[in-house]
């Protein structure tokens, strides 16, 4: 489906709560998309129920609700959409983009990178066996656009590079199920943490693969701990006080560059986000975490004006 309206997405993984680190990229992403006209999409990205706590997804809902950035249309959820994952692959493995691969991660690592079993070239691996999907591809020095960080180029190598579509456990990755549900919803625009920079030139051969132009990508700086380490529920970030939406929004925007005045603690989400909308800036977004680090909700209510 081709779409000339900006269409974005928020696509958590219910692993736990939203944190602060969340909440910025979501109103990031709702920014833009509003800048532009467009539609903003909420993606629940439940692929690995092995580290999903059952009230995740909930909590989550719940946070963006409070916070008022409700989804244009209704929520998609990646557990219901295992057809689809599977048809991709059926696809990539029929037009030979896509192979079987029983190798483990220590006898990669034991060979530099290269397949012991010759996955890629042998084609080997029966189907009944415990295997993985890996994507095959090809030899690139990739180039783009990024909308904030400006000219991008990565090099990827073929058999060393190829990622994982399907894990031998059978869950799909997220280099699969990211591309087919940004095909399948028409998105036009990615925002997101600097930290999945590495993998676009990955995923633009999957994007092409499966016949669909790429998306625009936009990647904002994560925001970081005191012990400078990314935000996130690996690193223990608390959850969001969901009990404070506007100033939790407040020092969203204020970690996204944009100065909002102080007054804006005393006012309302709707008042804080319509401020937001008013005067949203792409181009005052840091260029890194430690620019980044700005205000978080630990620090004085003081901002600079």
């Amino acid at each position: 489906m081709e779409h000339t309206r900006y269409r974005g997405r928020f696509a958590p993984s219910p692993t736990g709560p939203l944190h602060f680190g969340s909440l910025v990229t979501a109103v990031a992403t709702w920014l833009e998309a509003r800048a532009a006209n467009g539609d903003w999409l909420v993606r629940i990205e439940d692929l690995d129920p092995l580290r999903e706590p059952p009230e995740a997804t909930d909590q989550i809902l719940h946070s963006l609700d409070v916070h008022g950035l409700h989804s244009d249309e209704p929520i998609r959820f990646q557990s219901r959409r295992h057809p689809a994952y599977q048809d991709a692959i059926d696809h990539l493995l029929g037009n030979g983009k896509a192979y079987r691969c029983s190798c483990s991660r220590k006898q990669l690592q034991a060979h530099g990178g290269r397949h012991p079993h010759q996955c890629r070239t042998l084609k080997a691996v029966s189907g009944g066996s415990p295997h993985a999907i890996r994507f095959a591809l090809i030899d690139e020095r990739c180039q783009w656009m990024d909308l904030l960080l400006g000219p991008q180029q990565q090099t990827v190598q073929a058999e060393l590079d190829d990622p994982v579509l399907q894990r031998k456990e059978g869950f799909y990755a997220y280099q699969l199920a990211v591309a087919v549900d940004d095909i399948d919803q028409g998105i036009t625009h990615v925002v997101r943490g600097s930290d999945l920079l590495d993998m676009t030139a990955q995923q633009q051969q999957i994007f092409q693969a499966l016949g669909a132009a790429a998306p625009q990508w936009l990647h904002i700086p994560v925001i970081l701990n005191d012990q400078n380490q990314k935000l996130s529920k690996q690193n223990h970030a608390p959850a969001l006080d969901d009990s404070k939406p506007a100033a939790n929004l407040v020092h969203a925007l204020a970690a996204l560059g944009q100065h909002p005045p102080e007054l804006l603690f005393s006012a309302t989400v709707d008042e804080v986000l319509a401020w937001a909308r008013a005067h949203w800036q792409r181009t005052a977004i840091p260029l890194t975490s430690q620019q980044a680090r700005g205000i978080t909700p630990s620090t004085q209510s003081h901002l600079d004006h």
